[in-house]
């Protein structure tokens, strides 16, 4: 059994844990349109496609390296693995948008 005493000393580092994540907020501060948000959103996705495609195009020319012996096998692996990590990110990431998408649509009105 949870003594009171340890119970409080607990409830008060959670307050505090809690309390050092909140940030202040200047009520009169401006606030970022929707439009502005879906800008940020949208060159967020496109810069993280970029990447993606940006570590694919490194995987052919590391081939082809590897292929004159340029380069060694490992780090044709390496580039390769990152390749496939930042491809099944961005599949993990459009599944997870397009059922978000969906149960939105099914929200009553």
């Amino acid at each position: 059994m949870i003594n009171p005493l340890s119970l409080n000393m607990l409830q008060s580092q959670n307050v505090k844990l809690f309390d050092s994540g909140i940030e202040k907020t200047d009520v009169n501060a401006p606030t970022a349109s929707a439009s502005d948000m879906t800008k940020s959103f949208s060159d967020f996705l496109k810069n993280a496609l970029d990447g993606v495609s940006a570590q694919e195009k490194n995987v052919h020319t590391m081939t082809d390296q590897y292929l004159l012996g340029n380069v060694d096998i490992s780090q044709v692996m390496v580039a390769s693995q990152q390749a496939e990590l930042g491809l099944q990110l961005t599949s993990q990431v459009r599944n997870k948008v397009i059922e978000a998408y969906q149960e939105i649509m099914r929200m009553q009105i």
